[in-house]
């Protein structure tokens, strides 16, 4: 009988390790299919020589995993080009070595003393480029994201004696606006909080950089359902499988110092260094995530499972479409680029090779509405005096959706705890006047009080009601009719 091999660098053959220059914040499915692969194109192609050690930001997470395979995987890039299945399989080689903090603090902030380390990077989520004044730099570790990295840089720091030589070049990922300028002014707020050197603080605005980025790709992630389908591909067992459609776009605020540390101009990566990222990040934000965020709990309310079943569903499919039309309404670009990255998400979306299940796309969807569907929600409003019926009805889906079951079953809501007890609290009452006001006018969710918006709470109480009366698709058609009337 064969027997397939597991995955490690012995089996393969791949004993070498790069040098860490890359500390990367976050193991999950996308910074293994985005950066690691970024960074593997210049390893490979450039002799570019980074290795990347990997630190896990939740106490829940893979970096076990990651190391039972030496820190590697394999990526299967999976898409359709000129009506042409293509699949492309590489094997990541480039993650030197996994660490959790909640297990092994110390070799957390031996990371600092890395002479080559060049680069932070991280992706802990919207929620996660927080401020938790709780924090002090004597915990192991710290709650918070930049907690935690204050804590790395500052034992850098000391290191090597506020060496200007050693400062970083720190690009987070996150799907935030100015995702950088908001981290460095944490860090800065904690340098006050915990009265670190001023030296020091000087050291982080001299010798460090800060890079506010837009990444985009869809990364289903692992492929649960056909996963003997893709280790028959293999030659190896690998438990670390993760999916990625062709299409990358990472566009990253820099300079010509920055193209230097990062020459991916000089690979056909579609990297973009440039001066300001701000009609970029929009243009994706609003469509692409803001589809993506304002589509799970709608259809998870109407039964599917999956993105492409949703897009190509006949009621489900035309609201994904006008949600994108609303969006598209409020966007202050060429109408025929709008519309052909709008074409283009589509396609993308209904990609036959990507199973990318709405319930995995849940996490933290309150701090995402607010961040890629709000915004377009609240300029239709200025703009046309009027609702958009479709992204009032997603809000009001994900109100419904937060009330945890539907149908006597359970929903997969992934958030905050936090946030999970303000839902509860809410719907104990059943009143839906009530649960529509205390979530609209909780500003902790939404920044501002959405009550003060004309009409919204109303509408919004009526769709709850057409929902739970009608569910999804009729509930909608009542809801538009009033609106309409």
């Amino acid at each position: 009988m064969l027997t397939i091999k597991k995955l490690n660098r012995e089996n393969i053959d791949s004993q070498a390790l790069y040098p860490i220059k890359v500390v990367q914040f976050g193991e999950g499915n996308f910074l293994r299919a985005f950066v690691d692969y970024a960074f593997q194109r210049l390893n490979n192609e450039l002799n570019f020589n980074a290795g990347v050690a990997v630190v896990q930001p939740l106490e829940g997470g893979m970096v076990d995993m990651l190391n039972d395979q030496d820190g590697l995987y394999t990526l299967f890039m999976n898409g359709v080009k000129k009506n042409e299945k293509i699949q492309n399989i590489e094997l990541i080689k480039n993650i030197v070595k996994g660490i959790n903090p909640f297990t092994d603090y110390k070799a957390f902030l031996d990371l600092a003393k890395e002479e080559e380390l060049q680069f932070i990077i991280s992706n802990t989520t919207e929620a996660g480029i927080e401020f938790i004044d709780s924090d002090t730099p004597e915990m192991e570790p710290p709650v918070a994201f930049p907690a935690r990295l204050t804590v790395l840089l500052y034992e850098r720091f000391k290191h090597f004696n506020g060496n200007p030589n050693k400062g970083l070049t720190i690009i987070p990922c996150e799907l935030i606006n100015y995702n950088a300028a908001t981290l460095k002014d944490i860090i800065l707020q904690y340098c006050d909080l915990w009265n670190l050197d001023n030296s020091f603080k000087t050291w982080l605005l001299e010798s460090c950089t800060y890079h506010n980025t837009l990444v985009d790709r869809i990364v289903p992630g692992y492929p649960k359902n056909e996963i003997e389908e893709y280790n028959s591909k293999l030659d190896y067992q690998d438990n670390l499988i993760v999916t990625a459609e062709p299409f990358f776009l990472w566009v990253i605020e820099g300079d010509e110092a920055l193209k230097q540390k990062l020459p991916f101009h000089k690979t056909d990566l579609n990297v973009k260094i440039v001066d300001d990222m701000q009609s970029f990040r929009t243009l994706k934000v609003r469509i692409l995530n803001g589809a993506h965020t304002a589509m799970v709990p709608f259809s998870l309310l109407y039964g599917n499972e999956t993105v492409r079943q949703t897009v190509d569903g006949d009621f489900t499919g035309a609201f994904v479409n006008h949600v994108i039309a609303e969006i598209n309404d409020t966007l202050p670009f060429d109408k025929s680029e709008v519309l052909a990255y709008s074409d283009e998400v589509m396609d993308r979306f209904r990609n036959p090779f990507i199973i990318h299940k709405l319930a995995d796309i849940a996490l933290n969807t309150v701090s995402k509405f607010k961040v890629r569907v709000l915004p377009s929600l609240l300029q239709y409003v200025e703009k046309k005096n009027s609702l958009p019926i479709h992204l009032t009805y997603s809000l009001a889906c994900l109100i419904q959706f937060y009330k945890g079951t539907w149908k006597n079953e359970a929903l997969p809501i992934n958030d905050g705890a936090d946030i999970v007890a303000f839902f509860k609290e809410a719907w104990s009452s059943n009143d839906l006047n009530k649960v529509a006001k205390a979530t609209l006018e909780n500003t902790e969710f939404w920044g501002k009080d959405l009550t003060k918006v004309i009409g919204l709470s109303e509408a919004v109480v009526s769709g709850l009601t057409d929902i739970e009366a009608n569910g999804i698709e009729k509930g909608f058609v009542a809801f538009k009719n009033k609106f309409n009337s």
